[in-house]
């Protein structure tokens, strides 16, 4: 898919806004590279000096150094590129990965308290769960091959930025939880109970046949 001058002018300024937006509210946000054509069927990145074959990644490599950086900074960093917007995790915010499926039990797991979460859902089937930061994976979710914790010298892609298959998005805004990120442990403990809603629904089935043979 190429990716015009025309199509990144227009977006630059919706990539503009969001991160200066996130930056208002203290979220450390950083440019990340940025989609110029496609070769083989796989997208290519700029915005460091060439051209690369992953991304979006941070368009300086120094980008540990400038977390935290200043609104009014942010801004000028957008003024002349569309640059992706990417978060430095393991600062204010921390973001658990998991596939949509998961996510989905998940979500209505923390509905049912009354908790909404921030929630990124990128293209490829995965949502992202954005928490206090500082807090380790339990060790039964850390053994879940389909949970992923990004900490601290780590980032991801926020909305409304361009990744490999198309863009990401929210799921649920951050204005709807009045820009509060949950305790990672009520995540992770929403996180349990949705993995083990599918074999809790087995058992009542396998109890209902059960009961109608009886």
């Amino acid at each position: 898919m190429e990716w015009s001058d025309s199509w990144r002018g227009a977006f630059r300024i919706e990539l503009r806004a969001e991160a200066v937006g996130l930056a208002w509210h203290g979220w450390p946000v950083l440019p990340g590279t940025y989609p110029a054509g496609s070769q083989s069927g796989s997208v290519q990145w700029a915005g460091r000096g060439g051209v690369d074959t992953d991304g979006p990644v941070p368009v300086h490599r120094d980008w540990q150094e400038r977390i935290g950086t200043k609104p009014e900074q942010v801004a000028a960093w957008w003024t002349g590129r569309s640059y992706s917007v990417l978060g430095a995790t393991g600062h204010v915010f921390d973001a658990i990965e998991v596939g949509a499926d998961l996510g989905r039990r998940a979500a209505m797991a923390l509905r049912t308290i009354g908790l909404p979460v921030p929630i990124v859902a990128t293209p490829a089937g995965a949502w992202m769960f954005l928490v206090e930061s500082g807090q380790v994976l339990r060790a039964d979710l850390a053994a879940h091959d389909d949970v992923r914790l990004y900490g601290k010298g780590e980032y991801i892609a926020l909305p409304p930025s361009p990744v490999q298959h198309g863009v990401v998005h929210w799921r649920v805004k951050p204005q709807i939880c009045g820009w509060n990120l949950p305790v990672s442990r009520i995540v992770q403990d929403a996180l349990v109970e949705a993995i083990q809603m599918p074999s809790l629904f087995e058992a009542g089935a396998q109890r209902l046949v059960a009961a109608e043979r009886g």
